[in-house]
């Protein structure tokens, strides 16, 4: 098992898509890149701590590469847009990857090039240095599969980004390898 740590906006709507994804084991939302030890998501939220909301994925590397996690992660949200995503402003919904370590780095600045030829503006994304990782708190952890089907955010966020993963990989989608 290997892990890829990956921020792309609010991380309810992250974690929800890479959950979908064959080959992941787990997906876990937190919070790095900031200077506070042990932030809280109110602390986070107020965009002074300098983290950014994110999730850890623990994928098997003989089912899903960690460069086709990295194309999933450019086509499911906006990285183009700086500091924020939709109507998510601050630093702490920035579009950044954490490699864990060189290759991971190198697996990273390739895909950012890779998927630069898709978007209309430059990728803004930020490939950024490992840093402690902080879980969320535990309501945060798996939202959409509870509170988040409820949530209006999440409901006008969240399956369009789905609908986008099942129909542009549909191979790597376990809802949509499912239904087929």
């Amino acid at each position: 098992m290997e892990t890829a740590i990956l921020a792309g906006g609010c991380f309810w709507c992250t974690e929800a898509v890479f959950k979908d994804v064959i080959g992941v084991t787990e997906v876990e939302s937190g919070y790095l890149g900031g200077h506070v030890d042990n932030p809280t998501y109110k602390q986070v939220c107020g965009g002074d701590t300098g983290h950014a909301e994110a999730i850890r994925v623990t994928f098997d590397a003989d089912q899903v590469s960690y460069g086709d996690l990295l194309d999933i992660f450019f086509a499911t949200h906006d990285p183009t847009q700086l500091n924020r995503q939709g109507n998510d402003v601050g630093t702490q919904y920035r579009s950044a990857i954490f490699p864990k370590d060189e290759q991971q780095a190198a697996d990273a600045k390739t895909a950012i090039e890779r998927n630069s030829a898709t978007w209309p503006a430059p990728i803004v994304t930020t490939i950024e240095p490992m840093a402690t990782w902080y879980p969320a708190e535990d309501y945060h952890q798996e939202y959409w599969d509870g509170e988040g089907q409820r949530n209006p955010y999440c409901l006008a966020v969240i399956p369009p980004k789905l609908q986008k993963l099942r129909k542009s990989f549909a191979a790597r989608s376990k809802a949509a390898t499912a239904d087929a």
